[in-house]
């Protein structure tokens, strides 16, 4: 059977294929449908029922995209294979067609100290975790991996991971090269953490497929962030208000980890960070807590310890 849909623009095309044809590519495999576009023109060419099913979703997301809604790659995904699972699919389209036991990252973290027990505990029991203490202490690996079993459960829609840009006073349009370029050199210890727990291949992936987004803090002024797991790093480099405009951000469904070491603040001198502020206003404050890590829980190599201890003592 061949049915076809006109398309009202460019836009509409590349929304429906996919990302380097994506979606083409998923159709064909899951559907064994051929989906198309040539001459302003969506063909759909395969078995009958296929092609019936398929068409009426395709016609959901244009007429969706032309009142106006924002389409993701993965919610454009979701709907053209027809998953009656949202979670299901969203895993699947993570991390391919592998059984669930293999749906692990690669290498799941587990507690080396007490103070790592105890975030570890309250990582899945909070909803706000605030966790400070010097480099190397699992502050931020251990997040990650948290946050990739949450949407590994359906428990999440997106990873969302931000660190403020202090070194270029957040003023990125000066910097050479488009939005990645500008942002990737400071939030690549991020990407980093998920790469060395997925794979550099699937973390790639779930960029691509917007399931997460690497951005700086300021970037998240004026949003809701909903059903999602929001890692800020290095927030000692937070201001007040740039924290309070984070947390305020946080929507229903949405949990956060807020790391730093308040003895690393790129902040003025005079300045109180925003994270030593956060921890005085909202211990005791149900559903969230504060972790506090020390020398003692590093975990790097014994190099690292000894340096750490030799500057703390100008802490």
């Amino acid at each position: 059977m061949e049915t076809r849909l006109p398309l009202l623009s460019l836009d509409e095309e590349k929304l429906i294929l996919g990302p380097y044809d994506r979606h083409v590519k998923q159709v064909s495999r899951r559907l064994g449908v051929r989906l198309s576009s040539r001459g302003g023109e969506l063909r759909f060419q395969g078995p009958d029922d296929a092609v019936q099913a398929l068409v009426p979703r395709v016609e959901d997301l244009l007429t969706r995209m032309r009142r106006g809604d924002k389409l993701g790659p993965l919610e454009v995904e979701t709907a053209l294979l027809g998953s009656m699972d949202p979670s299901a699919e969203r895993a699947r389209s993570v991390f391919g067609e592998a059984l669930p036991d293999e749906t692990q990252p690669r290498r799941m973290p587990t507690a080396r100290t007490e103070a790592q027990r105890v975030y570890l505990e309250a990582l899945q029991r909070d909803d706000l975790i605030l966790a400070t203490g010097p480099a190397g202490t699992g502050k931020t690996y251990l997040a990650v991996a948290a946050a990739l079993q949450a949407l590994r459960r359906g428990e999440v829609k997106r990873l969302v991971l931000t660190r403020p840009v202090v070194e270029a006073g957040e003023r990125l349009g000066f910097l050479p090269g488009d939005l990645e370029d500008k942002i990737d050199p400071y939030l690549r210890p991020l990407f980093d953490a998920m790469s060395d727990l997925l794979g550099p291949a699937q973390a790639r992936r779930m960029r691509e497929l917007d399931i997460v987004e690497i951005a700086p803090l300021a970037f998240m002024r004026g949003r809701t962030l909903a059903r999602s797991y929001v890692i800020l790093d290095e927030a000692q480099n937070a201001t007040t208000g740039q924290l309070k405009m984070f947390l305020t951000r946080l929507g229903e469904g949405t949990r956060a980890v807020v790391t730093g070491d308040r003895t690393q603040s790129d902040l003025p001198q005079e300045q109180k960070g925003g994270l030593a502020d956060a921890i005085d206003r909202l211990q005791g404050t149900p559903g969230v807590s504060w972790i506090e890590f020390s020398k003692a829980d590093v975990q790097r190599s014994a190099l690292v310890q000894r340096i750490v201890e030799a500057y703390g003592d100008d802490e």
